[in-house]
């Protein structure tokens, strides 16, 4: 496959918005106005000569379609497949790009949120190759001109790419990419060890991705990619932020790597790509690969995991809700602490029977109101390593709280959810 957003768009439904838009919130008003509602919305960006898009992936039909699977347990399947034994990717000549004369100015970089820095880019996928290791991952972008963006890099394995870059008195060379499928974007929000290179996995979800070498760096990038911007991640820090995070909080301003822009290229009948941060999709494709996890290790404690949600209202990053098959008890707890292993973000962790559906919330309340006791259920862990996007943590610190909301294995009549035939 290209890895373009266009084989995506023809298997499901898009809504075009007629005229352009401006990027000061009103792209961020036509998108949460969408979300949620089924189709894909393409429209016009000011100053853009592509069509952009959004709310590829904010239902979760959406995505399986991307990952071309039918249900949660076959997504995590292919997902946790994919990590584990990637494929390397074909490599084909170059497309027929144009330089982009305005640089970042002619990408969607759009202001969000009232108290945002400014105007920012929240798809891009930087794709690194360094020391022998490649990685892909997305950071938001705050542009500051046509050739200077400011990147948010958490510390993860860009990051230490970065910083091995940096010890050598070197810039990072990066290519970072904008409007491709949303399995590469799946692949490139996942967390496999370091050293896997997301571009493999995301050839891996989609049976085989074709790649050619960025025009000035040689990275690869998916054929069908909108934008290509060639840059350097380099050693000047500047300060970024506030930017409204995942979880629907203004993340501090801190001082983060300058993006110094070497040229942008676009294909132009390719379509761009905006995310809604605090939206649906944000919190979906953020999300989802860490379901995976939460589903792998709970699955290797307990006879059954039914669902696992991280919840939008959390960012698809904070709380999680698991539905299982409970055969001792203890079972619940051993859920909980599972899931806190295999994703170490993880705030609060509910779980329950499988008569319980995890995506419906007045269901979810209810099973804590009848079958949870503080006394015996609580389970607390205090002073450890949680979320940095949690504003109540410590630096990190916080205390993590699991609720056992399910039934004792010989519950009688008075723990059963009533129904009518």
């Amino acid at each position: 496959m290209r890895g373009s957003m266009l084989e995506f768009l023809d298997v499901v439904d898009v809504e075009r918005i007629d005229g352009t838009l401006s990027r000061d919130f009103e792209v961020a008003r036509v998108i949460r106005e969408w979300q949620g509602r089924g189709p894909v919305i393409v429209y016009r960006v000011e100053g853009c000569p592509q069509d952009s898009a959004s709310n590829l992936v904010d239902l979760r039909f959406k995505l399986y379609k991307a990952l071309g699977v039918g249900s949660d347990e076959e997504a995590y399947l292919k997902i946790l497949d994919a990590m584990s034994s990637p494929t390397r990717p074909s490599v084909v000549g170059a497309p027929r790009l144009r330089e982009a004369e305005g640089g970042l100015m002619e990408v969607p970089a759009v202001r969000f949120y009232e108290k945002e820095a400014g105007l920012y880019l929240s798809s891009a996928i930087f794709i690194a190759c360094y020391d022998g290791v490649c990685n892909a991952s997305i950071h938001r972008v705050l542009v500051k001109d046509k050739r200077v963006g400011v990147v948010r890099v958490v510390p993860r394995h860009l990051w230490e790419l970065y910083l091995r870059a940096k010890s050598r008195g070197q810039d990072l060379p990066v290519s970072v990419v904008i409007g491709v499928h949303p399995a590469i974007m799946v692949a490139a929000a996942s967390s496999p060890r370091f050293g896997v290179f997301e571009v493999d996995v995301a050839s891996k979800l989609l049976g085989n991705l074709w790649v050619y070498e960025s025009p000035i760096h040689g990275n690869p990038v998916p054929l069908g990619s909108a934008v290509v911007i060639e840059g350097l991640l380099s050693r000047d820090m500047a300060e970024e932020g506030p930017y409204l995070d995942v979880i629907g909080t203004y993340d501090r301003v801190r001082n983060q790597p300058v993006l110094k822009v070497l040229k942008v290229y676009l294909d132009v009948n390719e379509l761009t790509h905006v995310i809604l941060s605090g939206g649906l999709e944000a919190s979906l494709l953020i999300g989802f690969t860490r379901e995976a996890a939460i589903w792998e290790a709970v699955s290797k404690v307990v006879a059954r995991v039914h669902k696992v949600r991280l919840t939008p209202a959390s960012g698809g990053w904070l709380h999680a809700i698991i539905s299982i098959d409970k055969r001792h008890e203890g079972d619940a707890k051993n859920a909980i602490m599972a899931a806190f292993a295999a994703h170490p973000s993880l705030k609060h962790v509910i779980v329950v029977d499988s008569d319980i559906d995890p995506d419906d919330p007045s269901q979810v309340e209810w099973a804590i109101a009848t079958r949870f006791q503080a006394d015996e259920d609580l389970v607390i862990v205090r002073n450890v390593r949680g979320s940095t996007l949690d504003p109540s943590s410590r630096d990190g610190l916080t205390a993590k709280m699991g609720i056992d909301a399910t039934k004792p294995l010989n519950a009688g009549i008075e723990y059963e959810k009533p129904r009518i035939p």
